[in-house]
């Protein structure tokens, strides 16, 4: 008989593969996993201070400093004064992050296809469904506790 959390495990562990075909392929193309997390979220959130993205990547705001820096060293992104707050600078992609976030949107396609090869659309959907639940089980968990805590 199967562990009964044996998913958890599973979960890790796909998870951990996933981080690790990313890592190969952000550094054949000379960056790194972080670097293209960024990208990728810069371009669903144009316009993130480093303390909020620092906060959505779960990385402390030095780290996403640092990152940011090769970036924009790069010419990937630019950081723009914010015009209620000179204290703060929004982030943006230039133009010429453009091709590089369709080689990272073409490498979750095919990382997918691979991952999701023999899953119908009907299993990847409530699965997504299921997941969903489980971040918002623990979400809830995490915040009640934090209230218990304080």
């Amino acid at each position: 008989m199967p562990d009964a959390h044996e998913y958890i495990f599973l979960m890790h562990e796909v998870a951990h593969l996933m981080r690790t075909l990313f890592d190969q392929r952000a550094r054949a193309r000379g960056m790194t996993r972080a670097q293209w997390v960024i990208l990728k979220r810069l371009d669903r959130t144009p316009g993130l201070s480093q303390n909020e993205l620092a906060s959505l990547i779960e990385v402390e705001p030095i780290t996403v400093g640092r990152l940011i820096d090769r970036l924009e060293a790069r010419g990937l992104v630019e950081r723009r004064s914010d015009p209620r707050d000179r204290r703060i600078h929004r982030l943006h992609l230039t133009a010429k992050s453009k091709p590089i976030l369709r080689e990272i949107t073409q490498n979750i396609v095919e990382i997918d296809k691979v991952m999701s090869s023999g899953i119908s659309e009907k299993e990847l959907g409530e699965l997504a469904a299921h997941l969903k639940t489980m971040k918002a089980n623990l979400t809830l968990d995490e915040s009640s506790l934090k209230k218990s805590a304080g």
